[in-house]
């Protein structure tokens, strides 16, 4: 499809605008956030001060337009002198126009994957609608609550295929992985984020070789698309490359695949996009996006003409990105796209209770902490979590700390027992069992099989309890475990409520994510043309690197 463009919001020229110097700070200001109008770059009498001005210097109009002496409309003042002009400027054209072909969507924005559903059906819709893309958070779900998600997504959203699920690596529970996979295969959902992987499985590996075909340019063609969500180059290296083969073999004697889709997929990387994931929300390796995403675009231009791949792989970039300035630097950097999550944790579509909403809006840069991981408890993976207003952090680190230092619930000693109980889960560890034999039960009965020889695995499915358990608390909001909600946050969160204080933005009631995303990527684009006009000698002001949330259509 065609990259559109939309109507200016910016408001018209007024006399009074109009009127400004093209060299004084505020008409420079006034121009650079008139992006879609061209730029001109314009010198003063003495060729030494430059400026910038929308309206055309005399010396560019035709002849004959106005009488001798006069200033055309619209022009601007005598004794200007015209450098060049910068074009107009849209948020569409910012990130890669072959990631915006590729997904059938307008924008190079996408609202990623926030697991247990706080990135709801509702998020997911409003974001084709507004031709973004967005995935609905299948991670911690079972797969009948994502069959419910699917089934709603594909009945709001018929004639388009701007929208994905997440498929959530899970090395505790590959039985879960698995069939979401094939869930998502069987509903043809039309776009996949693979994320949290550290190493490539038969799931995501089907979901990328499942219904490849030729194409009758000889290419070969998808039955869906696959973005892949990474934060270490060994890890992008596996999703930038072909299948492996043992991978595919095994899949084709187990019947999921047949012989010419495996052979297919030796030719195509496991994945059509790479998300750069630098310091974000939940589960993350705290990259700083600017060392991490230039090393996986280098190492996808290594791999991509090795392989003699036909079609661009898009890098994006994720983790960070809660203001104007975030975003246009990860464009500047060479993201095709960007992936939001802290940020639209607050969205009024966002599945998370009005607490915990309220929690995160009193959040500043600083107020993250890392915490163990759920689902990875014990290969010891932290994820990054809100520290203020809740102890969870501190409390579930206690639980690790229990974990590392003895092999079973019965060897811990009466006294750290005791505490445990009483401070972090607020319930015997009889109790707490027995909750978690009753989970099990119902999602995965290998595992109680498991723990009951295995007295280690036996605790570390007691205390995963109170990890699951602190993030339904705040997604529930469940008054009376307030002070254990885990919240998933990284400084993104921090950065985006300095940016919206005191503007329409700040009132949760407009706190749509349509709105959060277009203000993102119509500062994104002032932003840009302020950077583009600094670097042509413009002396720039610093309130024009200022982008102030406003209704946007």
């Amino acid at each position: 499809m065609s990259v559109l463009t939309g109507p200016d919001p910016t408001p018209r020229t007024t006399s009074a605008t109009s009127a400004l110097s093209p060299f004084s700070p505020a008409g420079i200001a006034a121009c650079v956030r008139r992006v879609r109008e061209p730029a001109h770059l314009v010198t003063g009498p003495d060729g030494r001060e430059r400026g910038l001005t929308t309206r055309r210097p005399p010396d560019t109009t035709p002849r004959g337009t106005t009488p001798p002496g006069a200033t055309p409309p619209g022009t601007a003042p005598p004794g200007t002198t015209l450098l060049g002009t910068l074009p107009p400027l849209y948020p569409e054209w910012l990130g890669g126009r072959t990631f915006c072909e590729a997904h059938g969507v307008r924008f190079p924005y996408v609202a990623g994957e926030m697991a247990n559903g706080i990135t709801t059906t509702a998020m997911v819709a409003a974001m084709a609608r507004a031709g973004m893309l967005g995935f609905f958070g299948a991670g911690g779900l079972p797969v009948d609550e994502v069959e419910r998600a699917v089934r709603a997504l594909a009945a709001e959203l018929p004639d388009r295929d701007n929208w994905g699920v997440n498929l959530l690596h899970s090395p505790a529970e590959p039985a879960l992985e698995s069939g979401v996979a094939e869930l998502l295969l069987r509903h043809r959902v039309p776009r996949i984020s693979a994320s949290a992987y550290m190493e490539l499985t038969p799931a995501v590996v089907l979901c990328s070789a499942r219904g490849l075909r030729r194409g009758a340019d000889g290419r070969v063609l998808r039955a869906r698309k696959l973005l892949a969500k990474v934060s270490r180059p060994e890890v992008a290296r596996a999703f930038l490359s072909p299948a492996p083969p043992d991978l595919l073999r095994a899949l084709v004697d187990q019947g999921r695949l047949t012989p010419q889709e495996a052979e297919l997929a030796g030719l195509v990387p496991v994945a059509d996009d790479i998300t750069v994931e630098a310091d974000s929300a939940g589960h993350t390796d705290n990259r700083p996006l600017a060392a991490l995403l230039p090393r996986i675009a280098g190492l996808r231009d290594e791999l991509a003409p090795r392989f003699g791949y036909r079609q661009a792989i898009g890098i994006g970039a994720a983790g960070g990105l809660g203001t104007p300035g975030a975003v246009a630097a990860a464009f500047a950097l060479g993201a095709s796209y960007v992936v939001v999550g802290s940020a639209h944790q607050t969205a009024t579509e966002a599945g998370l209770s009005e607490e915990a909403k309220a929690m995160l809006r009193g959040a500043d840069v600083a107020d993250v902490t890392m915490a163990p991981a759920a689902d990875m408890f014990e290969w010891g993976v932290r994820l990054q979590v809100l520290s203020r207003g809740t102890m969870f952090a501190a409390r579930a680190a206690r639980l690790y700390r229990a974990y590392q230092e003895y092999d079973a619930l019965e060897a811990l000693p009466a006294s750290l027992r005791a505490v445990l109980e009483r401070d972090v889960l607020g319930a015997s560890l009889d109790e707490v069992w027995e909750r978690t034999r009753a989970f099990w039960e119902v999602r995965d009965p290998s595992q109680l099989t498991r723990a009951t020889t295995d007295p280690k695995h036996r605790m570390a499915l007691v205390f995963r309890w109170y990890l699951g358990s602190s993030s339904k608390w705040a997604i529930t909001g469940d008054p009376a475990r307030r002070a254990d909600y885990q919240i998933w946050c990284g400084p993104a969160m921090g950065a985006f409520n300095r940016w919206v204080a005191g503007t329409f933005l700040a009132d949760p009631a407009h706190r749509s994510v349509t709105q959060i995303a277009l203000n993102l990527l119509e500062g994104a684009a002032v932003l840009t043309r302020a950077h583009q006009a600094r670097t042509c000698g413009v002396p720039v002001p610093a309130a024009a690197f200022r982008f102030a949330p406003r209704p946007l259509a």
